[in-house]
């Protein structure tokens, strides 16, 4: 179920035709963005790259890679860190929107 709130075309406007019956077209090739959804899913996808990139420097500074960093560690740690709280962040706002709206009276 697509839940995207689309901007109004001017067809989509007119009340007579079948225009007004069409769904307004979405996509980056018609110079609308690509939506909240897949904003917020390349964001956790970038979140999850990053932990996971960190799980990976953490095992290679245990193992004695000379290659990588103490300093290196850290601060992937600390970005991953933020990442997820600005992500645990939007996640808590959009629950309470959702909440919000719920209990709104009709």
């Amino acid at each position: 179920m697509d839940m995207r709130i689309n901007p109004m075309q001017s067809q989509a406007l007119s009340p007579t035709g079948a225009a007004a019956f069409k769904r307004p077209a979405t996509g980056a090739a018609d110079g609308v963005g690509t939506g909240f959804a897949d904003n917020f899913k390349s964001a956790l996808q970038s979140v999850s790259a990053s932990q996971n990139k960190v799980a990976e420097l953490q095992t290679e500074l245990q193992m004695g890679n000379p290659n990588v960093s103490l300093e290196e560690t850290m601060l992937a740690m600390q970005k991953a860190q933020i990442g997820f709280q600005a992500t645990l962040n939007v996640r808590n706002r959009m629950v309470q929107a959702y909440t919000d709206i719920m209990n709104m009276s009709v």
